[in-house]
């Protein structure tokens, strides 16, 4: 049987150019938590054309800095066109948070919407190497 999805589905939108995540400095050291939700999340199933639509959950302890919540949503609504596969979604952008403000610790959850009768969570877990 031949496979419908191909290797260049799978590849799609894990390198395309995205809108940089900006950074604060952070004015605590106490171990605090952020969690940031973003209910209107939009992507593109590279394999059909039709749009993946949920909820990202971020939740993160900044280290020496913050992320910046508009450069955050800017690059949120960059992937609204971008054909990406929601597994890659979730961990190039975990990847990418984690590059812009190299927190203590990172999750982001996607939580889509179901699409032909199926659901999908993905998490994504990111820990700072202990020094």
């Amino acid at each position: 049987m031949k496979r419908q999805y191909t290797d260049e589905h799978a590849e799609a939108g894990t390198s395309a150019p995205l809108p940089e995540i900006e950074v604060w400095p952070n004015q605590y050291s106490t171990g605090y938590e952020i969690e940031i939700v973003m209910p209107e999340f939009t992507s593109i199933c590279p394999k059909t054309g039709l749009p993946d639509t949920g909820t990202l959950t971020l939740t993160y302890v900044p280290a020496r800095t913050c992320l910046e919540l508009k450069s955050l949503k800017m690059y949120t609504i960059a992937y609204r066109n971008l054909g990406i596969f929601q597994e890659n979604i979730v961990n190039r952008m975990l990847g990418d948070i984690v590059k812009a403000c190299k927190p203590v610790r990172a999750t982001l959850v996607g939580d889509f919407a179901p699409r032909g009768g199926v659901s999908t969570r993905i998490t994504a877990k990111h820990e700072a190497r202990k020094k």
